[in-house]
């Protein structure tokens, strides 16, 4: 049986206390990649790396039923600044622990030994998926095209995020 494309509502963020949208190429980056797979851009901004603020951004998007996934950009780093790995996990219901580790494979082949200093994570809260991804649009691209445009693409097999979304909260359908 042949499957259809399903278009995903994405909402970006980007983590940056430099950032404006004039000059947000990470998150230009990411709205040009799920635009042009044939996603629905349900809200773009920014955010000033505030762990509190990011979790409050998170929160109201997962309550927004028009947005199906959050993708952060920036704030996954090392530094004192970079909270919002921290913000995303104060949210998370469930993560999902193999997205970063296949998000450092990726990045090894890219730029070596370098992809341990990210901490790039997904998780699911309120049956919506979120992702945060490095701020950089090379970090950007790669956790695009060789992982998510796979992973929220209904057509791909043997399984991907999309057609497991209607279940991501059974759990509050049962007795």
């Amino acid at each position: 049986m042949e499957r259809h494309f399903v278009a995903v509502r994405i909402a970006v963020l980007t983590v940056s206390d430099t950032r404006t949208a004039a000059d947000d190429k990470s998150g230009d980056t990411m709205v040009e990649r799920l635009t042009g797979a044939g996603h629905v851009l349900a809200a773009r901004g920014i955010e000033k790396d505030d762990r509190a603020a990011i979790a409050r951004h998170l929160r109201r998007w997962i309550a927004d039923p028009a947005i199906d996934v959050i993708l952060t950009t920036g704030g996954t780093g090392l530094t004192g600044r970079d909270v919002t790995v921290e913000a995303h996990r104060d949210v998370y219901e469930k993560e999902i622990e193999a997205f970063g580790t296949v998000f450092t494979t990726v990045s090894m082949a890219k730029i070596g030994t370098s992809a341990v200093q990210s901490r790039a994570c997904g998780g699911v809260a309120g049956g919506t998926y979120l992702f945060a991804l490095p701020g950089s649009p090379g970090a950007c691209r790669d956790a695009w095209d060789e992982i998510l445009a796979f992973q929220l693409d209904y057509r791909h097999k043997p399984c991907n995020f999309v057609e497991i979304m209607p279940r991501l909260e059974e759990h509050k359908r049962r007795k």
